[in-house]
């Protein structure tokens, strides 16, 4: 049995229905085992645009019952109440509340074993949390429908790759929570993800905290009192793991082949130098989770939304990757 890909619509005020059509109407893609969980009449609604690639639309009552060739887009339809009044980049309860239900839905699917990877087009957080699910993203949400404890973001392309230690809470939140066993677990975490992608001895580089890592001391001790040990540690345990590593050059030095991935201790110091080398083929990848998810890695980019302009690289890339991981 072919690997089937589960694809969540996101917002769908936002550009993830165009580029999921964009994705799968044509090229590469079109033919795929994948079946989009969103609602039919919103990509119908795109489809009458004519901003996208023609595509007959195919609602399933079951996975089972798809049937994959070039130019047919299966879909488990999860319905907005009022479609019509769906209004395009415009933050919307409704649109925020279907995100999460296709997130939910396509879960479900995956811990079924219905479907054995999820890609997930963007969805809005404050529409997110309009409609009364109060996560930080699709990280935080996919670990709690899971019951996962310990996972991570990967952002992923061929030449930089980066897990993080925390992502979306403040910077005064992290210097007052960063721990030992949470690095070490990030360190292990980036191990076995390597490992199941093809690396046969992951070359892992710990990014510090501070400017210069700290500098022995003199710009902060978190890399002596914290992130040092827990490199260590893992060293200890038989992994190839190099830090604390001045944060200003470490993503270089990964980018142009001397480690394979990166720990990086918080959001924007993972994110930066990952979205300037890699914004338009970047897939976000949750680690730790019982199966593969991969996500386009941009927002719903809500001032462009269903005009044509939106560029579909990365949400393309994620479900190909999603392919070969699962």
């Amino acid at each position: 049995m072919s690997k089937i890909i589960a694809v969540t619509m996101g917002d769908p005020a936002g550009i993830g229905p165009e580029i999921i059509i964009k994705s799968l109407a044509e090229g590469e893609l079109s033919g795929a085992p994948a079946v989009v969980v969103g609602c039919a009449s919103t990509l119908r609604r795109i489809l009458a645009l004519g901003i996208t690639p023609q595509a007959e639309l195919r609602v399933l009552d079951s996975v089972a019952d798809a049937h994959f060739a070039p130019g047919i887009i299966n879909i488990i339809d999860e319905p907005l109440a009022n479609p019509e009044s769906l209004k395009a980049g415009v933050v919307q309860v409704e649109a925020g509340d279907l995100a999460y239900r296709c997130v939910k839905r396509a879960t479900e699917l995956a811990l079924a074993g219905e479907v054995q990877a999820i890609a997930t087009a963007p969805l809005n957080k404050e529409a997110l949390h309009s409609a009364g699910h109060l996560y930080p993203g699709h990280t935080e949400l996919l670990a709690k429908l899971t019951d996962t404890k310990d996972y991570g973001m990967v952002l992923f392309t061929d030449r930089l790759k980066v897990i993080h230690v925390t992502t979306h809470i403040a910077l005064r939140k992290f210097l007052d929570t960063l721990n030992r066993e949470r690095v070490e677990t990030v360190i292990g975490m980036a191990d076995t993800f390597l490992k199941r992608v093809g690396f046969e001895n992951p070359r892992i580089a710990v990014a510090g905290v501070n400017p210069h890592a700290g500098e022995n001391g003199l710009f902060g001790d978190e890399e002596i009192v914290t992130v040092g040990p827990a490199v260590e540690a893992m060293k200890a345990k038989g992994l190839n793991v190099t830090g604390p590593c001045p944060p200003d050059t470490v993503f270089l030095q990964c980018y142009e082949g001397q480690f394979d991935i990166v720990v990086a201790m918080y959001h924007d110091q993972g994110h930066i130098p990952l979205k300037l080398l890699g914004f338009y083929d970047g897939v976000n990848i949750t680690a730790g989770l019982p199966f593969i998810r991969t996500s386009a890695d941009h927002g719903t980019a809500f001032d462009i939304a269903w005009t044509g302009k939106a560029k579909s690289e990365s949400m393309a890339i994620s479900i190909q990757l999603a392919m070969q991981l699962a």
